[in-house]
């Protein structure tokens, strides 16, 4: 009698402790977590720059056509379809990591 209970609060506290520690999957999911959002803020920093230097182009592009420089006025044209085809990838990694980040937060 007084060896049965002392071996059932022993099972009884193995089986909560094992439903509570942390599993290798969760750490896995709060890592996955964390580099989304170092993924997303990377990105949008992208995004800023990649924007600065769209501004500058255009900047650029307006003084060489005044200038009447139109070879540099091609140049600055290919910079800016580089910055904003930039622009489009880095938007897109964003929502993808908020899409990513949504279902890490719920589970999937």
């Amino acid at each position: 009698m007084f060896t049965r209970t002392p071996v059932i609060a022993l099972v009884a506290t193995v089986v909560i402790a094992g439903a509570l520690a942390p599993t290798a999957a969760s750490a896995g999911w709060w890592w996955d977590m964390h580099r989304d959002r170092q993924d997303i803020r990377s990105d949008e920093a992208d995004i800023r720059h990649d924007r600065r230097d769209l501004r500058n182009d255009y900047i650029e592009l307006r003084r060489d056509l005044r200038a009447g420089n139109f070879g540099d006025a091609l140049n600055e044209l290919g910079d800016i379809r580089r910055d904003r085809a930039d622009i489009y990838k880095d938007e897109r990694d964003v929502r993808h990591d908020r899409r990513d980040l949504f279902w890490d937060r719920r589970g999937f």
